[in-house]
């Protein structure tokens, strides 16, 4: 009895996991079906608009100093293949609906992993679905109004030849726009990633600083290959990335205490 009981148990449990899993993707698919629907705001302002010199980020770095002021974004758009269009609208359509679902996505991975832990762990992860939803939230901006149009300007202003005229193909830069911003997404997770690994006993705020150097030097070099050759661009990327970083010590820090005290308690 006691085995089929773990069996049922072990069988419920998949069957949650099934649900839950068949519950996001219909989110994702509904947010994408609205994005498909809205070409032109969706696919016209949204993911063509860092290609246009009216972008939102490049009117406020021409405010801040004319020596940054970008006015000229020497590339055209094209597509080269039959089905080119059409499946650069899914695939940004697709990029929009995951990213609007993302924090109902979450909350599913979140109520399936979370009977799981302990009640320590539960108290430390309080309001993880929460910030886990506003850190993404706040790296896709990021990505999107800081990261892709100066990456962009970089990009297509960068020739090795004055010969070689710059014509990107649309998955080219569809794919360059949507992995910039999912990747600053993901990459301000970091505090919770953070929180959860200084839970574990993996990661303590003196291995941290001690890396912490090596982490300025990458996000330097980083900054520094996609931004234009001024101080101003790069503190652009640098700062919020640092600024994570030291957060994330501070995080560690405390989550270590309280294991410490309770290991000694």
């Amino acid at each position: 009895m006691e085995e089929e009981e773990k069996e049922m148990t072990v069988i419920d449990h998949l069957e949650d996991l099934r649900w839950g899993v068949i519950r996001s993707m219909i989110a994702i698919i509904i947010f994408t079906a609205v994005a498909f629907m809205a070409t032109e705001f969706v696919f016209g302002v949204l993911i063509l608009g860092p290609s246009r010199t009216d972008f939102w980020s490049y009117q406020i770095l021409c405010e801040i100093s004319d020596k940054i002021c970008i006015d000229k974004l020497p590339f055209t758009i094209q597509s080269r293949k039959l089905t080119g269009q059409f499946t650069m609208h899914i695939a940004a359509s697709l990029t929009f609906g995951f990213i609007c679902a993302f924090p109902y996505v979450f909350w599913e991975f979140w109520r399936f992993i979370s009977p799981g832990l302990y009640i320590s762990e539960k108290q430390v992860a309080r309001g993880a679905t929460f910030f886990v939803s506003l850190l993404f939230a706040l790296g896709v901006l990021f990505g999107y109004y800081i990261l892709t149009p100066l990456s962009i300007n970089f990009l297509s202003n960068y020739q090795v030849d004055p010969s070689i005229i710059n014509e990107f193909d649309i998955s080219s830069y569809v794919t360059t726009v949507a992995m910039l911003t999912l990747a600053c997404g993901i990459i301000f997770q970091l505090p919770m990633v953070v929180l959860f690994l200084s839970q574990l006993g993996i990661v303590t705020p003196a291995l941290m600083k001690v890396y912490r150097r090596h982490t300025i030097i990458g996000v330097l070099f980083f900054s520094a290959l996609i931004t234009p050759p001024d101080i101003i661009s790069q503190c652009f990327i640098t700062l919020p990335i640092m600024l994570l970083y030291e957060i994330s010590i501070f995080i560690s820090r405390i989550v270590n205490k309280r294991r410490i005290a309770k290991l000694e308690s």
